[in-house]
Order: C-alpha cells, then structure tokens, then sequence
C-alpha cells in the first residue's frame, strides 16, 4: 500500500486541539506497516493540569516543549510506551497522544510485534499502538515530517468527528477533566476504552 505524502511542518505547528482533530484518518508509518489514527488526546501547555508539562521542562518531556511534528514517547507504568506528537511553536509544549489506530497495511508485522492474534482491539489502546509499530525511547524526538524512520501520512479524515472528555486524568483540575479534548472516529472498528 502507498500512503500519502509527508505531513509538513506547518501541519503540526498550530493549536493541539487543531491539529488533534485533523490527525484522524492520517496515517503513521513505519517500513511495511501503516496504521489509520482513529482516537486521540490533546494535551495542552503548562496551564493544562492534565499535561506532563505541568510541572515545567524535565528530560522526560522536553519534546513536548520544542517545535511542533517529533514523536514524544514515554513509559507508563514501566511497561507501555506511549506515542504522542508534539504541536506548536517551540515553548508551548503540547502534545497529542495517539490513543488508537487501525491496520491498513502490515498485519502480519504488527500481530508479530503484539504477539497476538488479530481483532478489533489489536490497536485499542495507546500502549498497543506503539508496541505495533515496534516504538520504544529511540523514537523519542524523531521528525515525523522526514522520510525514513516512522513518519506521519495524508490519509482521509473520518466523515464524523466525536469530542469527549479525556480519560484517566482523576488528578487534574475539574476544567481540564471535562475539556472534550479526546477526538475519535465514531464509525471506525478500532478505539480504546472507555468506547463511547
């Protein structure tokens, strides 16, 4: 399968919910495997209580605070690594994570790196995506906008768009709890739980 040409620069330097939407129907690629975002979550700057730049600029988030298009990638529990993509200008510091995506090319790669048989939840989750597309901390701060490595597509954005609330934030601020900053493709076979 041919996905569509690289995503520039000026794709991600715009507002995170902005660009939080447009990312759905895009595609990720990494050698033969290319996957169809279908849920993510906006994270804004250090006034965003949810954020991991809350607390300031530490070596574990300094993607986050350059400019917009590189793979920020973090452990969660010290067993999931976690994709998300840096926006804006550089200092603003947010960043979406990519909560699930859908197989269009490259199955028998990502079942390998799974290590499980296919179905509807192969990509249902962020931890998941990340582990399908074999990610770990060497991928963090890696140019999406570039050829080679793994690389942000055009794909064809969903004819719905669904905004919620984002989840398993129980610690911040009440505004920030309820902020719809997690966009899903309601029709499509692959999200994450909790399923609208």
């Amino acid at each position: 399968m041919i996905a569509g040409a690289l995503l520039p620069r000026a794709f991600y330097r715009r507002p995170v919910e902005a660009v939080a939407m447009d990312l759905l129907g895009q595609r990720l690629v990494r050698d033969e495997v290319v996957l169809r975002i279908t849920e993510v979550e906006a994270y804004g700057g250090p006034e965003d209580s949810a954020s991991h730049a809350r607390h300031g600029q530490t070596a574990r988030n300094e993607v986050m605070w350059g400019p917009g298009g590189h793979a920020y990638l973090y452990l969660c529990y010290g067993l999931h690594w976690m994709l998300n993509i840096s926006t804006g200008e550089s200092g603003e510091a947010a960043a979406i994570l990519i909560r699930a995506a859908e197989v269009e090319a490259g199955l028998d790669t990502v079942l390998g790196r799974r290590r499980v048989r296919a179905s509807r939840d192969l990509l249902a989750g962020p931890g998941r995506v990340a582990q399908g597309l074999g990610l770990d901390r060497a991928f963090d701060g890696h140019p999406l906008f570039g050829p080679g490595g793994l690389e942000l597509r055009e794909g064809v954005r969903p004819d719905r768009v669904r905004a919620l609330p984002r989840v398993g934030i129980g610690f911040a601020a009440a505004a920030d709890r309820e902020r719809p900053w997690r966009f899903l493709d309601p029709d499509a076979s692959s999200l994450s739980a909790p399923r609208p």
